[in-house]
């Protein structure tokens, strides 16, 4: 297969340190460069949207391809991810889990330590800077975990911006807290009480509301999904938290990682870590779908897994649908992994064997949820804890020279209430639990 020559990437070199050592020899992938003009992952993405959305997509990609070269647009988001966000964020060594474990060393990449608690926040400074430059003085969002409805109300309340966020009502229900979060931040929550009242249905919700005020609305999608130019822009948002990898572990340990790992919901945590080291070929890529309660009952996540290729939310990748080409119903866990489809990045990378995808289990990310709580101090995300659980898996079955490098992509302080609720603990702060209480 041809590919296209690549280009210099001015975001790349603007967040690129040198490390200190040197690192191994890899094989490059010289020739990756994607997507195309029209947005397009090999088969995948593009822009499949209503006529009354064309002119405004144009419009977001005319300004995104002039700001992402400019020196003082990049200085900016620089500066806003130091001073603002707090990056870099550092790698972390799980020694005691390692130890407990046998065989590879497991490295944490702590993106649960940015301002908001996930790397969703890296994405919206740079939409919101794009918005505020376009003259939009209102933004919507949509949110599954809530971290993303957070991180866009948090923007909109440092640019003085009007914000909405549709939410999915059953994630409301089990993301209480981030839902309060919201709201203290200045946003409006819309509950979406449609389909099965998850992300999918919330972005719905959102797209509707974009035709309906497309004039002074900027839509910050908070995944690697979309149409075009969203999938694109998201990752180059996000390949800060990859390209601190690069030059931080040659720092803590003379090379390069063994395999990294990251869950994949719509897929922006792994694609911004993942990204960077695409021309890597040494490096294992290992994306973690959401496997509910397994490929085998239906009710899952695992659009790589277990999909096949169709178009939803302004573009073509992977879905889980039935044979009519009907979305189906999702389940997991973790709400912001209940998506039926990915980033149409990731499913190039899976066809043209780049990066693997396997599924995790609810009861295998709860697992690796309360062991790293024990073993490590860090309490996970239940996102993040599918990356864990594969990590935990693979570790023991290899050698103890060996690492791996896990992205740490949230914490796990919103999951607190509804991991009391489905393991019966007597939380307090939990409604089901307060009577009687004072």
């Amino acid at each position: 297969m041809q590919m296209p020559p690549c280009k210099p990437d001015p975001l790349a070199t603007a967040f690129r340190r040198k490390p200190q050592l040197p690192a191994p020899e890899f094989t490059i992938m010289l020739n990756y460069a994607y997507p195309d003009a029209r947005g397009h992952f090999g088969p995948y993405g593009g822009s499949f949207v209503a006529e009354t959305l064309v002119k405004a997509l144009d419009e977001l990609k005319a300004a995104y391809a002039h700001y992402r070269t400019d020196p003082e647009f990049i200085a900016e988001y620089q500066s806003e991810l130091k001073h603002f966000v707090g990056r870099p964020s550092p790698i972390y060594h799980a020694e005691r889990l390692s130890r407990e474990l046998g065989g590879a060393q497991i490295f944490l990449k702590r993106e649960d330590l940015n301002h908001t608690g996930a790397h969703k926040i890296n994405n919206t400074i740079g939409q919101a800077m794009l918005a505020k430059r376009m003259g939009k003085p209102r933004v919507i969002a949509e949110t599954g975990a809530g971290q993303h409805g957070v991180a866009s109300a948090t923007v909109a309340a440092r640019y003085g911006m009007d914000c909405v966020v549709y939410m999915g009502s059953e994630d409301v229900k089990r993301q209480s807290p981030n839902v309060y979060r919201m709201h203290l931040l200045g946003a409006k929550v819309v509950p979406v009480e449609s389909g099965s009242k998850t992300l999918k249905d919330a972005m719905n919700e959102a797209l509707r509301d974009w035709v309906a005020n497309v004039e002074n609305t900027f839509y910050i999608i908070g995944t690697v999904a979309g149409p075009h130019p969203y999938p694109m822009m998201v990752r180059d948002f996000q390949r800060v938290i990859g390209d601190e990898c690069i030059a931080q572990m040659p720092e803590m340990i003379g090379r390069q990682p063994d395999a990294v790992l990251a869950c994949v919901g719509g897929g922006s945590n792994a694609m911004g870590i993942f990204y960077p080291y695409i021309e890597h070929e040494k490096v294992r890529l290992i994306g973690v779908e959401a496997g509910g309660e397994g490929l085998g009952t239906g009710r899952h996540a695992a659009s790589l897994s277990a999909g096949s290729p169709g178009v939803l939310h302004g573009n073509r990748t992977y879905l889980l649908q039935d044979a009519g080409g009907q979305i189906i119903e999702t389940h997991s866990v973790s709400a912001g992994l209940d998506y039926p489809g990915v980033g149409p990045e990731h499913a190039w990378l899976k066809d043209i064997g780049r990066a693997e995808y396997v599924a995790v289990t609810d009861a295998e990310a709860l697992a690796a949820f309360h062991r790293l709580c024990r073993t490590e101090g860090i309490i996970p995300a239940l996102e993040s804890s599918h990356a864990l659980a594969q990590a935990m898996k693979m570790a023991p079955e290899m050698g103890r020279n060996q690492t791996l490098l896990v992205n740490l992509s949230g914490r796990g302080d919103k999951d607190i209430g509804n991991i009391a609720d489905l393991t019966g603990a007597q939380f307090f702060c939990r409604p089901s639990c307060r009577q009687g209480v004072l």
